[in-house]
């Protein structure tokens, strides 16, 4: 977007903003939610706080990734904890995952900004996210009356980072994250062992030097994906042995390389349940 474009979409989630006089931003410190709190720090100062959900789904690099940027920003940042493991229609892990984790997670927003007499939650969904063919979470947002200012003023995931890069927000360039879970094939119950064997395999991968990474485990089989851009150099074959080692000796049965590298809903491509 041009800069006059950029700062007619900002003025315009502002103007809508600074009404509801304080706003608590769902907070995961990714590029969408960070837009959206630079925009409230912005438009109301200290009523306008960020909200971290911390769980078994997420990684702690992220959590720390959170506290950072909402320092970077300067807004007040809160964290609150929960489980959804606690919800046995999310451990099932049906088709409708996502929908009972967001609706867990912004209950739980929505019951901390009660206590901060803050009747508005804010979220980071965005207008590209609507394309997607299944987005259960996006019902439960609507279900609570979640207000999603780049959705309902049209800003895209290109325009999101564009935004970021006008604020020079450090994360304008960062890969999207989704939690932990995502990880787990359709029908493969979700349980706190899985997820902390995914995080750690994660971090291994990641400190091989990859920047975009997603570890699938079908029932104790790794996928490992990374992005197009660093195919080649995974398929390198001291890195490939180093890699496999590593998943096996923290409780993986098989390590996989997928060819075809990361894509958005990657766990339910190998079918691998028992």
């Amino acid at each position: 977007m041009q800069t006059k474009l950029i700062e007619k979409k900002i003025n315009s989630i502002q103007a809508a903003l600074i009404p509801k006089t304080r706003v608590l931003v769902s907070f995961s410190g990714g590029v969408d939610s960070s837009v959206v709190a630079a925009i409230a720090h912005e438009a109301l100062g200290k009523n306008a706080i960020a909200c971290t959900a911390k769980s078994e789904t997420l990684p702690e690099s992220e959590l720390l990734d959170s506290i950072s940027i909402a320092e970077e920003i300067g807004i007040q940042h809160e964290i609150v904890n929960f489980s959804e493991l606690d919800n046995p229609d999310f451990v099932v892990n049906d088709t409708f995952r996502c929908y009972h984790c967001q609706h867990m997670r912004f209950e739980k927003m929505y019951e901390f900004a009660r206590k901060m007499d803050i009747t508005t939650v804010c979220d980071g969904t965005n207008a590209s996210d609507l394309n997607a063919t299944h987005r259960p979470g996006l019902r439960a947002i609507k279900e609570l009356q979640v207000f999603s200012p780049l959705l309902e003023f049209n800003v895209t995931k290109e325009g999101v980072r564009d935004i970021a890069r006008f604020y020079n927000l450090s994360v304008a360039e960062k890969p999207a994250m989704a939690c932990l879970s995502s990880r787990i094939p359709t029908g493969i119950s979700v349980t706190s062992e899985r997820l902390a064997r995914i995080e750690q395999a994660e971090s291994i991968i990641l400190n091989l030097g990859f920047s975009q990474v997603r570890v699938r485990d079908h029932d104790g089989i790794a996928r490992i994906e990374v992005g197009q851009h660093e195919l080649d150099r995974l398929k390198d074959p001291i890195l490939t042995k180093k890699a496999e080692e590593s998943l096996l000796t923290i409780g993986f049965n098989q390590v996989i390389i997928d060819p075809s590298g990361y894509r958005t809903g990657g766990a339910n491509l190998l079918s691998t349940k028992k």
